[in-house]
């Protein structure tokens, strides 16, 4: 762990939210349709006709991108299974109720997205899919009220079975 230098620069220098991801991922016109049409990300910048052929961003509205996917082509290496260093998945909220989670989950049905589990983690409740390039994605609401605002332990809460 880098220590700051003085308590002042390190105040300073604190991270304010989560801006983007990115992705490589083999083709970038089968993952914007999966992002995009399947999911309901808005796609700010198409992979075909875009400034730059093979990207495409996504944004919800809260910034100028949250997602971009870089083409690297069919023959890239696959994300290695089991226990290895990197990311485990990212978590893409969808809601605020579990209705909301119910449309989600029939879309994914409908669109024949594999569900790879689900959870019920107290301050929210999951679904958890991969991407067609393999990468693991946590779809989830937060649990109203919020009770994680006032209790910082609430994320604590061993995982049940999500009960939907």
């Amino acid at each position: 762990m880098v220590e700051p230098q003085n308590e002042e620069v390190g105040k300073a220098m604190a991270v304010k939210e989560l801006g983007h991801v990115v992705l490589y991922v083999r083709d970038a016109q089968r993952s914007a349709h999966f992002y995009g049409d399947v999911l309901g990300w808005k796609q700010v910048m198409p992979a075909r006709d875009g400034p730059i052929e093979g990207f495409v961003m996504f944004s919800s509205g809260r910034t100028h991108h949250e997602l971009l996917l870089i083409e690297v082509g069919e023959d890239a290496t696959p994300i290695p299974r089991g226990r290895r260093v990197g990311m485990y998945h990212f978590g893409l909220k969808v809601g605020d109720s579990d209705e909301e989670l119910r449309e989600m989950l029939q879309t994914l049905q409908e669109n024949g997205v594999r569900l790879m589990g689900t959870a019920d983690h107290g301050m929210t409740h999951s679904l958890y899919i991969k991407d067609p390039d393999g990468n693991e994605i946590e779809l989830y609401i937060d649990v109203q009220p919020e009770r994680w605002r006032e209790d910082p332990m609430a994320i604590l809460a061993p995982t049940r079975p999500l009960r939907m």
